[in-house]
């Protein structure tokens, strides 16, 4: 079995547990967007898309278990390090970099590392595109702009 689809079984385990269905509906559909856009944006910038992918499949899980979106990203970080070592699917230069991904990944309007911006990039993606008729929150505007740009939308 792959990292990722391993990782993904884990991760739908942990999203079974949610007892709103809708939540737990809207959880699943946002990892797995959020996951997809993160490899095709991965793949174009010449980056690891299957870590870009386990990235994005845990980004919010911190939140989804809590139900609270308070620090979720600092806590989904050190909930990813815990699920990583668990799992033992990545070495500890790939968890680094995938738990700095999940750390930074609220914290739209500052500029990280690339991999960072990978994820970022990723979510905003799907925050905009997920559902046309809601505005663009203002502190995804200039990045979503950037991002068409760079996809030629």
């Amino acid at each position: 079995m792959s990292r990722l689809k391993e990782l993904r079984t884990y991760v739908n385990g942990e999203l079974e547990k949610m007892e709103n269905a809708d939540k737990r509906l809207g959880a699943i559909n946002h990892l797995y967007g959020v996951s997809l856009a993160a490899t095709m944006i991965a793949k174009k910038r010449g980056m690891d898309p299957e870590l870009a992918a386990m990235a994005a499949m845990m980004h919010d899980l911190a939140a989804y278990q809590s139900g609270s979106y308070e620090d979720h990203a600092h806590k989904g970080a050190v909930l990813a390090r815990e699920i990583l070592d668990t799992l033992g699917l990545t070495n500890a230069a790939e968890t680094d970099l995938i738990c700095s991904a999940i750390y930074h990944h609220d914290d739209k309007l500052v500029v990280d590392g690339p991999f960072d911006e990978v994820l970022k990039d990723a979510d905003v993606i799907h925050h905009c595109m997920n559902d046309l008729s809601k505005a663009v929150k203002d502190k995804e505007k200039a990045r979503f702009a950037a991002l068409c740009e760079e996809f030629g939308m």
